[in-house]
């Protein structure tokens, strides 16, 4: 079997996978940017909105910063992955942009 990865044939997000005779490309984990293998461990480097802690890409929780993130009046914010949304708090209703009491 000839390592067809041995000359990286895959794309920068994707990472190679040798098998019998050929080989596949497969997407790296949503938290990498780059990565040399499958899962959030195997990234080369970690995606906006995740951080490296034990070898591990993990995400940011927005919502748990010493900085609040949705500072609009009567707003929660979510954690995605990745990422955060600031919505509005139970009993209000978003009104061009501005969160009103229903």
């Amino acid at each position: 079997d000839l390592d067809e990865c041995a000359a990286s044939p895959c794309k920068d997000h994707q990472y190679c996978l040798n098998t019998d005779g050929s080989f596949s490309c497969k997407a790296c984990d949503a938290s990498c940017v780059g990565c040399t293998g499958e899962g959030s461990q195997k990234c080369k480097t970690c995606a906006s909105g995740y951080v490296k802690e034990d070898e591990t890409c993990t995400d940011v929780d927005e919502c748990n910063l010493p900085e609040k993130v949705c500072t609009k009046e009567n707003q929660d914010c979510v954690n995605t992955s990745g990422s955060y949304k600031c919505v509005c708090s139970e009993g209000f209703e978003d009104k061009d942009g501005t969160c009103v009491q229903t």
